[in-house]
């Protein structure tokens, strides 16, 4: 039997499992088992496949479809995925061989038990590769157009442009270091790390070697993008001294952990509904000891009641704002499905609302860029909770810098992408991040009623 090269085989089974929805792609590269014994370049072949094809597919698609003698006939997802590899590598990446395309996107095919459709892609695939080659396409055309069509009305065509070229880019990997010693500790665990130079300490994630320090391993190094982080930086001011934080959507668990480490004497309650990713946060928050509760709660419905100083509510949202990690979101997503996110968004602040004392703050954050998940939710909670009020993020912003925790220009940054109703909202890519919305609200002292 013809060898299929390593890298291409994981990334058929990889793109597969996306296919069925059995997990996100960034997940899935990091937890297969196959990738994890792979020589680096294999990995780094791997992983440019897998999210190749899942931020060109609409063009992948349209350039098979093109080339098919029955362009509208159905395929199984096996040698759909095949003709999507070999069509990538062909038009996308110049150092791949044609014939090396070719030949192992036939082959995989064959050995997935559709024998009879290498024919098919054989011809697919050498039409593609003898075709004159065609203009670079825009990045919006590697997106669906009623996304396109809101970000270009919500934010303009020149900012709905640059969020689409971020998104069919891979995204700078940040990672968090609890002390500065953990940093040299990186650099003396490998050669190649200079202390100091955080670029060169995001070399170790690249090359996998970071999952097997005792840093990784003790939560005192974690990967975490920086937009994730500030979220959690905000909540950790938000109430100077608090007792009791609540973290409503706790898992995975890294806000969590910010959380604890800006407020060491605080009691924190972290809350996850699903059984699989409460046992994984309770693994994670475990270093925390007794300062960290995990409870399995529907976070819709909490039973709290005016029990927390500050309430982090990072809630389950359409994703629209990390393309550039998680790409398959926008082939999994249609608009009609952010309204019914936005239904559990709201069950979700107001329950979190609930929960905080009078003179308490919630913080409300999202990965998405719809206004749906966004501003609307914040003010369809707040119109049915009148002693509640939106508190702007300036003060925030200076009481981050203050304590160290933004640089001067970073603080000046974001002032300036505060809304006029006091949110903040970062577009991808303006800070090398995830795109995010944050809110804080706060619910009124008696006092002030």
């Amino acid at each position: 039997m013809p060898q299929i090269s390593i890298a291409r085989s994981a990334a058929h089974a990889i793109l597969l499992a996306v296919e069925a929805g059995m997990g996100h792609s960034d997940d899935l590269l990091r937890d297969d088992s196959l990738m994890a014994r792979m020589p680096e370049a294999d990995r780094r072949l791997t992983t440019a496949l897998v999210l190749g094809v899942l931020r060109w597919q609409i063009r992948l698609d349209e350039q098979i479809r093109r080339f098919m003698v029955k362009p509208k006939a159905n395929l199984d997802p096996a040698v759909l995925i095949a003709l999507r590899l070999g069509a990538f590598q062909l038009l996308y990446l110049d150092r791949v061989p044609a014939h090396a395309a070719i030949n192992e996107s036939v082959e995989l095919v064959k050995q997935s038990g559709y024998r009879s459709a290498s024919g098919l892609v054989n011809a697919v695939l050498r039409k593609i590769a003898n075709a004159p080659a065609e203009k670079d396409a825009p990045a919006e055309a590697a997106h669906p157009r009623w996304m396109v069509d809101r970000w270009t009305s919500f934010f303009g065509p020149g900012t709905a442009s640059a969020i689409c070229a971020y998104y069919q880019n891979q995204p700078s990997a940040a990672i968090r270091l609890v002390s500065p010693e953990v940093e040299l500790e990186l650099a003396e665990a490998n050669a190649a790390i200079s202390p100091g130079n955080l670029i060169s300490a995001a070399r170790i994630l690249e090359s996998g070697d970071l999952t097997s320090t005792p840093a990784f391993r003790e939560s005192r190094v974690r990967v975490q993008d920086e937009g994730s982080q500030l979220v959690a930086e905000i909540a950790a001011v938000a109430i100077e001294n608090a007792n009791r934080i609540l973290d409503c959507c706790a898992a995975p668990g890294g806000k969590t952990l910010i959380l604890a480490e800006r407020n060491p004497a605080t009691h924190i309650v972290a809350c996850e509904a699903s059984p699989p990713r409460l046992v994984q946060l309770r693994n994670r928050l475990a270093v925390l000891g007794d300062r960290a509760e995990c409870r399995k709660a529907d976070a819709t419905a909490l039973s709290f009641d005016s029990e927390f100083d500050v309430a982090l509510a990072d809630v389950p949202c359409s994703g629209t704002g990390t393309l550039s990690r998680n790409p398959e979101i926008r082939h999994r997503l249609g608009p009609d499905d952010l309204p019914r996110q936005a239904e559990r968004q709201r069950a979700i602040l107001a329950s979190a609302l609930k929960a905080v004392r009078p003179g308490g703050r919630v913080v409300y954050s999202t990965c998405s860029l719809e206004p749906e998940e966004n501003e609307e939710v914040v003010a369809a909670v707040l119109a049915n909770n009148p002693h509640a009020r939106v508190v702007p993020l300036h003060a925030t912003f200076k009481l981050l810098r203050d304590r160290g925790i933004l640089m001067e220009r970073a603080a000046e940054h974001l002032e300036r992408c505060v809304t006029p109703e006091g949110f903040l909202r970062i577009i991808p890519g303006a800070f090398g991040t995830d795109g995010f919305f944050t809110s804080v609200i706060e619910k009124l002292l008696r006092s002030e009623l």
